[in-house]
């Protein structure tokens, strides 16, 4: 299973598609990276050699940023709108769609399982039947 970035690629696949395991690297980039190092697209992971591995990995630590890297400035980001109050970080800080999607209805992923909410009466006092 070839490693790169410190990430365990899938042997089976072919490296186009294998690439994209890797956080922040999709299907156009895995393409611009493969085409830059000179491999095969079709070529399942596998079957790539350590040169060919070490070719794609300084190309990967060049141009791209990828995993830790990318995961810390995209919180960095996130709070620094929650920080500056805007309405972005509101939404983010509260866990609501961010970007102007309905609540009403749907944002299950964002908003999670429902929450019954209902109505909290006060128990009736006892009936009290008069006599006479």
């Amino acid at each position: 299973m070839p490693r790169i970035i410190g990430v365990d690629i899938p042997k089976e696949k072919i490296v186009e598609i294998a690439l994209t395991y890797i956080h922040g690297i999709g299907r156009s980039t895995s393409n611009k990276i493969l085409k830059i190092a000179g491999v095969e697209p079709n070529t399942r992971a596998k079957n790539l050699s350590e040169e060919q591995v070490s070719r794609i990995t300084a190309i990967i630590q060049r141009d791209c940023k990828v995993e830790g890297d990318l995961r810390r400035d995209v919180s960095a980001n996130i709070k620094r709108l929650i920080e500056a109050g805007t309405f972005r970080g509101y939404r983010h800080r509260r866990s609501l769609p961010v970007r102007g999607q309905r609540t009403r209805t749907n944002a299950r992923t964002r908003k999670g399982p429902r929450k019954t909410v209902g109505v909290v009466r006060a128990k009736a006092a006892p009936k009290v039947i008069k006599e006479g």
